[in-house]
């Protein structure tokens, strides 16, 4: 696993040798996420980045397995019709369609399909560990470490602002929204800081400025917006904007930055910590990720899809750059073969460095690939990282403060599993002083 994958020769030397095999038929990936909705940010912009590091492997040749070339296509459904299409689109995918590995964003739009998807024992990937189970042995997530990553903000803000005492926070009620807000739960409260404001809102809610109103009623120090969709932060941000707060804001994503800083002010937002850089970000010039010059991906992203670029636009791609080094270690396409490859050692490349295959205390399963991930901030109007944060080094000493707030959301795995078991709060909630 520590030899360069084609993409990874591609981009280091602009070209890879040409080998005299006959191209095969395509191998496809299916890509089942959200294209539309309030979630189609974390799905839309990383189909286009697949399609940019497909083109890469399709332009030199293909994807080499067992001596022979295949061109490598991929197959897209929106997972955010319906329950039915998206369980429909999955089979289409693995019966018809014949994908070898499954790319989602994962949570309550893929539900439908990923019991089936394990049935069949379908390679997938998502970008949500809080997915993981022991009925999901073939579910891995191996790029984002969703909500997990986001104790290093909190790390790292707590430690640069020793002030900062009073923390309101909000987060949508499904299953993209709990996990992190037990995350940002259980950082806090490891950090010493109380959360003197809470509020749950449904996943359909628009009135930002009612959130942020009550959020700032208990006098906070520090706004967290937890891992809100990319239309909500946006309105959050510019809601807290108008309201007067001229505080720190903490989120998951920042995404179209360039515009919140347009509608508030570059002032404004260089107060706001997130946990995504730009990739032509000056650090990760010499990271050892999954393909090893990231401003190439970046300026062939922004080449073809203008002010696109967000929080998901490479973790796809990135994913499909570890598959498609387990292919070649293996020498096969083959599911279980590909993850076995992938497994073999405890540790290998992960997007933001090395990385370790761990999960057993919190989703009864060792299928996610944990390592450091970057605390990011605007530096003269630009995302930029500030630090890399340990994710690691945070899960071992705080595991257990996370599963116990995870329960008291009812997202442990077990709870996921039976519904009778799953706490179910109501769809707008706000808590006082806790």
């Amino acid at each position: 696993m520590r030899t360069p994958s084609l993409a990874q020769q591609l981009v280091v030397t602009g070209s890879i040798p040409r080998l005299n095999a006959e191209n095969r038929s395509a191998l496809r990936v299916g890509f089942l996420a959200p294209l539309s909705g309030p979630e189609e940010r974390w799905g839309a912009p990383g189909l286009g980045g697949c399609r940019i590091w497909a083109d890469w492997i399709n332009d030199h040749g293909g994807l080499m397995v067992a001596g022979k070339r295949h061109r490598l296509e991929i197959v897209a459904h929106d997972s955010a019709a319906n329950p039915a299409a998206t369980l429909e689109a999955a089979r289409d995918m693995v019966e018809r369609k014949r994908v070898r590995l499954v790319l989602t964003l994962g949570g309550d739009s893929f539900a439908p399909a990923l019991p089936y998807l394990m049935a069949r024992r379908v390679l997938v990937a998502t970008l949500l560990p809080s997915d993981l189970s022991p009925d999901t042995p073939s579910l891995i997530a191996p790029a984002e470490l969703h909500p997990l990553f986001n104790v290093t903000g909190v790390e790292w803000l707590t430690r640069s602002r020793p002030a900062m005492r009073r923390v309101a926070l909000c987060s949508q009620s499904d299953r993209l929204g709990l996990p992190s807000l037990a995350v940002y739960r259980a950082a806090f409260e490891a950090a010493g800081r109380p959360v003197v404001r809470e509020i749950r809102y449904d996943p359909g809610e628009t009135d930002a400025r009612s959130i942020v109103r009550a959020m700032l009623d208990q006098a906070p120090d520090l706004l967290c917006w937890c891992t809100s969709p990319a239309p909500m932060t946006r309105a959050l941000t510019e809601a807290a904007h108008d309201l007067g707060w001229r505080g720190p804001i903490l989120a998951c994503t920042g995404d179209d930055y360039p515009r919140l800083i347009a509608s508030t002010s570059a002032e404004f937002m260089s107060r706001y910590v997130f946990q995504f850089p730009d990739f032509d970000d000056p650090l990760l010039a010499d990271k050892a990720f999954f393909f090893r010059r990231p401003k190439a991906f970046f300026d062939a992203y922004n080449a073809r899809f203008p002010g696109e670029w967000s929080a998901v636009s490479w973790e796809y791609a990135s994913i499909l750059d570890l598959w498609q080094n387990a292919v070649e270690s293996a020498d096969t396409v083959a599911p279980i073969t590909v993850l076995a490859a992938m497994k073999r050692h405890q540790q290998m490349p992960h997007v933001f460095g090395t990385a370790r295959w761990w999960g057993s205390a919190l989703f009864g399963i060792d299928n996610a690939l944990v390592g450091d991930w970057p605390v990011v901030g605007i530096r003269d109007g630009r995302a930029r990282i500030i630090e890399f944060g340990s994710v690691l080094d945070w899960l071992e000493r705080h595991a257990p403060l996370l599963r116990q707030h995870l329960e008291q959301l009812g997202q442990m795995w077990y709870q996921r599993l039976d519904p009778a078991a799953e706490l179910s709060p109501p769809a707008a909630e706000a808590s006082g002083p806790r």
